[in-house]
């Protein structure tokens, strides 16, 4: 520091003096203008953490109302839900039940006219007979397949799956259906390999029974190709006829109940009852086996169904020896329809059978104690009188005589339990309305 003689300091010592306040003097305020940007800074946060606050809990009453509402439509369209699945349910028993009613009289009118083919007519009369008889089988037809679709959407059909060998099912179908294509003058054919698929054999057969079905129908010339090949990891069956052929707009409304569309059967066809393709559709989805269908109007229809590839290869199956022998058995009948009973007597006399029919256990209970003839074989009603069932005189024979006879269990209830009850009974069921080339033959095969 400069200091003048007379101990004062220079002007140039104050100036640095100053400046050196003055940077002090700056440092403290700008340290205390931080402090107060920090202070504002903290009180703004304050403010804004209370405004968001608000804004989350308005959001949260918000969000907790939404899910209240939901929670309610959730309890209602499960309620609604049951009470749907309650009514399908309700409709499958109802449908159930009328059938069962329905099929008895159809049961007796077509065992009558069975009975009356077999007898000498003139030929007008033999031609109104077929005519009725068709009209029969047309009824019963639409029942069973009415029945058929209550079940499938009631979830009720529950695919057994197992590996099936295609070749011999292909087969088999192709020669059930042969002979009403040669009748229209259609070729039929079959081409699969050795292929194995994995289904349900019955939902299977079904399905190319009512495409292979609608194809002869609407198809005049040419014929119908069955074809199955190995595709995309699995299989495909093509069913490809030459017929008519479908709009592109009603190719979807094909699938639907009761849907004809424009097209024609040919000549001399009866018109089909538009559910075949319905329940076509409906076992599809049941499998999980895509069904798709193109077509041109005039050159033909195309439709493939794609199922996954089995690596197990299905068992064969011996075919079931055929006895032809039924002359002078004697059937033992127990039906509570006295029509259907009647028709049933009178048929199996026509094939040479004797014939005893009852209407329920104690009118057999009271004919065995009186010393009546023993049978060779009973058919037996399955549902009786005051709820009785027909196995009931199944054991009651098999008690008198030490040894089971051999049973045919007829019904029109087509009920698993029902089904079971007669697997487990060791008998042979034939659900009605019977038909009377499948009776014969089963009788004659148990009394070999």
């Amino acid at each position: 520091m400069t200091v003048h003689p007379n101990g004062l300091e220079t002007d140039a010592s104050l100036r640095r003096r100053i400046e050196k306040l003055e940077r002090i003097n700056a440092a403290l305020m700008s340290h205390v203008e931080r402090s107060m940007d920090q202070r504002g800074s903290a009180y703004s946060l304050f403010q804004t953490a209370i405004m968001l606050e608000g804004r989350v809990r308005t959001r949260t009453e918000e969000l907790t109302g939404l899910m209240h509402r939901l929670e309610r439509s959730n309890e209602a369209l499960a309620a609604a839900k049951e009470e749907a699945e309650t009514a399908n349910r309700s409709k499958t028993r109802f449908l159930a039940a009328a059938s069962h009613d329905l099929l008895q009289p159809v049961n007796a009118a077509r065992l009558s006219i069975s009975a009356l083919g077999d007898l000498a007519l003139p030929p007008e009369a033999r031609t109104i007979a077929g005519q009725v008889e068709r009209g029969l089988q047309t009824i019963e037809d639409l029942i069973k397949t009415l029945l058929d679709i209550s079940k499938l959407d009631a979830g009720i059909v529950r695919p057994q799956v197992q590996a099936v060998f295609l070749p011999d099912l292909l087969a088999e179908m192709a020669g059930s259906f042969k002979p009403f294509a040669e009748r229209k003058g259609l070729r039929l054919s079959v081409r699969c390999p050795d292929l194995t698929v994995t289904t349900d054999v019955l939902l299977l057969q079904r399905i190319i029974q009512n495409l292979v079905s609608n194809a002869v129908r609407y198809t005049s010339a040419g014929g119908i190709v069955v074809a199955a090949r190995r595709r995309a990891g699995g299989v495909r069956i093509e069913v490809i006829d030459t017929g008519c052929g479908i709009a592109a707009e009603e190719r979807e409304l094909v699938f639907d109940e009761f849907f004809r569309g424009g097209a024609r059967t040919c000549a001399g066809e009866e018109p089909g009852l538009g559910l075949g393709l319905s329940i076509v559709r409906r076992m599809a989805l049941a499998l999980d086996h895509r069904l798709t269908l193109a077509s041109r109007p005039g050159h033909g229809t195309r439709v493939t169904l794609a199922l996954p590839l089995s690596p197990v290869p299905a068992a064969a199956v011996p075919p079931a020896p055929v006895a032809t022998r039924l002359s002078g058995a004697h059937v033992l009948v127990v039906e509570n329809d006295a029509s259907t009973a009647d028709a049933l007597a009178r048929l199996l006399q026509n094939w040479d059978a004797r014939v005893s029919t009852f209407r329920d256990l104690s009118g057999v209970r009271a004919a065995m104690e009186a010393g009546a003839a023993e049978p060779d074989i009973l058919v037996l009603d399955y549902h009786l009188d005051d709820g009785a069932c027909g196995l009931d005189v199944a054991a009651y024979l098999r008690e008198t005589r030490g040894d089971p006879l051999p049973v045919i269990v007829t019904t029109a209830d087509h009920s698993s339990e029902v089904e079971a009850l007669v697997a487990q009974a060791g008998a042979e069921l034939v659900r009605k309305p019977i038909k009377p080339a499948q009776l014969r033959s089963l009788l004659t095969y148990m009394l070999a």
